[in-house]
């Protein structure tokens, strides 16, 4: 489920929501965790939290790193490696917009980055608007691009398994995907703090996917179906840019049963710092309060307001 405008857009199925309450169940923590949590930031309302120093890649703070939880739209970074991954990328490739990306997302009720049909976009312009609005639909028009088959349905089945794939080979070994955007029907994509964090961390690796989760907000032209050019907006949902010092990226996510969730990171005197937070009430005050304790620092910050008609992802 996406939210829009603080109004929740998406319904979830009881199943669905009883299947995602399975997956939160807790990992018992050594008497080690337990006293690094104490030594940690105090005061954090996220029910599963991870901090890590991107250049050693160490473990700096944990609460719950291996207890499995639905991710919402964070889903999406995974999605964005896949394709930035893809042997022989040409982010320049043209993707012309179908109308049953349009239909899919207005059905699921999911955040969309208002793809208009016939429109041709390219594959870096997709991810732009996949990462900062969160569109839905352009997570389809990837997914469909990037997979493989003789109809939409097998290409984007087969995208979610290349998904799992790099899952695995990322040694993400607590997450499974079941969609490409994370709105989840069957209740099966979940992760952990410490695999979403080896996720980011390998995302930062990747040139064209720093250039945009850095991004407060971008401009985007492509040819329209009616032969004129389109001009597409997009805001970064990720209150963090423009609000906190250092702040380079990552996601956001919203949902029923996966509440608030952000994967971010932020860098200051050449240290760069990762951090995840899932189904958090006070995601954006636990990212500060995360990045304040590992950087010794007490940031003063003014909260980015997203402007109109932003998803409130």
């Amino acid at each position: 489920m996406e939210r829009r405008g603080g109004k929740a857009i998406r319904r979830w199925g009881t199943a669905a929501i009883a299947s995602a309450a399975a997956l939160a169940v807790a990992v018992p923590a050594t008497s080690a965790q337990a006293t690094e949590a104490v030594r940690g930031p105090s005061g954090v309302s996220a029910k599963g939290a991870y901090l890590l120093d991107n250049g050693t890649n160490k473990q700096l703070w944990a609460k719950a790193a291996d207890t499995k939880r639905p991710m919402a739209s964070t889903t999406k970074l995974m999605t964005a490696m896949v394709v930035l991954d893809s042997r022989g990328l040409d982010l320049n490739k043209k993707v012309s917009v179908k109308q049953s990306y349009i239909d899919y997302t207005a059905r699921v009720g999911g955040s969309k980055a208002d793809l208009q049909k016939g429109d041709k976009l390219t594959v870096k312009q997709l991810v732009y608007g996949l990462l900062l609005p969160s569109g839905c639909d352009a997570a389809m028009a990837l997914a469909d691009t990037f997979g493989t088959g003789d109809t939409t349905a097998k290409r984007t089945k087969s995208f979610i398994a290349q998904m799992n794939k790099k899952a695995s080979a990322l040694g993400m070994t607590r997450t499974h995907y079941d969609t490409f955007d994370g709105i989840s029907e069957g209740g099966q994509n979940y992760t952990t703090p410490r695999d979403m964090a080896k996720l980011a961390r390998h995302a930062l690796g990747n040139a064209t996917l720093s250039t945009v989760v850095k991004s407060v907000d971008t401009i985007q032209k492509a040819p329209a179906a009616n032969g004129r050019t389109r001009t597409y907006y997009w805001n970064n949902t990720n209150r963090l840019l423009g609000s906190y010092s250092g702040t380079i990226g990552i996601k956001t996510g919203t949902g029923t049963a996966p509440g608030r969730c952000l994967v971010f990171a932020a860098k200051r005197d050449g240290r760069t710092v990762v951090g995840v937070i899932l189904n958090a009430p006070k995601r954006y005050p636990d990212a500060k309060k995360m990045l304040d304790w590992a950087f010794r620092a007490n940031t003063q910050v003014t909260w980015r307001q997203l402007p109109k008609g932003t998803p409130q992802d």
